[in-house]
């Protein structure tokens, strides 16, 4: 009866609470790889070091769907550039894992 005092069992959520729990984990090692990315390209990284290159390499998969979404130039400052692009994409992964979330945990009733 798990702590009830109506006498109905309240369902067990554990594998709603998993599924959740990964979703977030997942979606939080993309928006670092893209913060990651974001700031290099910011601080105008090089990209023949290793960290930099590896970077890049990873979250570029990630990141190619939103390429020439908008219609202007990369703002660049030198070696420093602003990828807006960027930014667009952690907002969008950032949603899609919040839907999924939620959807993952639809009839799951908090106390």
């Amino acid at each position: 009866m798990r702590g009830t005092t109506d006498g109905y069992a309240e369902p067990i959520t554990y594998g709603q609470t998993l599924a959740e729990r990964i979703i977030w984990f997942a979606a939080g090692i993309l928006l670092t790889l893209l913060a990651f990315r974001f700031v290099l390209s910011l601080l105008g990284a090089n990209r023949g070091n290793g960290f930099a290159n590896f970077i890049y390499d990873a979250s570029h998969p990630f990141i190619a769907p939103f390429f020439n979404l908008f219609n202007y130039n990369i703002v660049d400052y030198g070696v420093a550039r602003v990828e807006i692009y960027t930014l667009f994409a952690m907002a969008v992964y950032a949603f899609v894992a919040w839907i999924l979330a939620e959807l993952v945990t639809i009839g799951r009733r908090d106390y």
